[in-house]
């Protein structure tokens, strides 16, 4: 059985109001600090790690109900080496997701950003290993590190964030059902358990009437295994 830890983010996490500063990194610092070593070295082993996932789309809206739900992140001993294994939990029903060596960092972030190229491929049409790709480049480009802060129950922690726009440019951006602006932003903290405090998605739909698609995948609590 699982209960609550004390740390929890949930509701209680805000981005606080201030202005922030941006650092230009080059393409190596930029996959460095998304792909971050070593982010579940300080997790402890009997904590589950729960990520909230929320979607909206407004062309496959079914498809944005069937992703929406929690993932929970657990550190298991293999024999050779240990594990992070993560679970898809909905609607009392859970799924997994893969395993990946803890060593290596948070798989979250490979979480991300195939589940966008796997949904903008459902949503818009083309190509899965195109966008891929493409997404695949933008995370080595130089791009800025925005430092802010954000509150987490009272407290206020620094971030990091780093936005990307990897279809920016693209001749075949008109034809992407708003993809071709997506944005994807992930921030950072030291201050949070596996470094990622949330890895946001967002394509404007081409009339501005509001986003076509949005998902967020925020870190929300841990749970300590009873």
């Amino acid at each position: 059985m699982m209960k609550r830890a004390v740390f929890s983010v949930g509701m209680a996490l805000m981005i606080a109001a201030g202005p922030g500063f941006a650092t230009s990194v080059d393409g190596e610092a930029t996959y460095d600090l998304l792909f971050r070593d070593g982010t579940l070295d300080a997790v402890d082993r009997d904590d589950v790690l729960i990520y909230r996932r929320e979607v909206t789309n407004t062309i496959t809206p079914d498809a944005a109900t069937r992703d929406t739900g929690e993932i929970a992140l657990r550190i298991e001993q293999e024999p050779d080496m240990e594990m992070a294994q993560l679970e898809f939990r909905r609607d009392g029903k859970y799924r997994a997701m893969g395993s990946f060596p803890a060593s290596v960092g948070n798989p979250m972030i490979m979480v991300f950003y195939e589940s966008v190229v796997r949904d903008m491929a459902e949503t818009a049409g083309g190509s899965k290993h195109y966008i891929r790709n493409r997404v695949k480049e933008s995370l080595i480009q130089p791009t800025e590190v925005e430092t802010g802060t954000t509150m987490i129950d009272g407290e206020e922690i620094a971030t990091q964030t780093i936005r990307l726009t990897p279809f920016k440019g693209d001749p075949n951006a008109d034809r992407m059902t708003g993809f071709g602006a997506l944005e994807l932003s992930v921030t950072m903290s030291e201050a949070v358990p596996g470094w990622y405090v949330s890895l946001d998605a967002e394509a404007p739909s081409p009339d501005g009437s509001g986003p076509v698609y949005k998902s967020s995948m925020t870190f929300d609590r841990r749970e300590q295994v009873q």
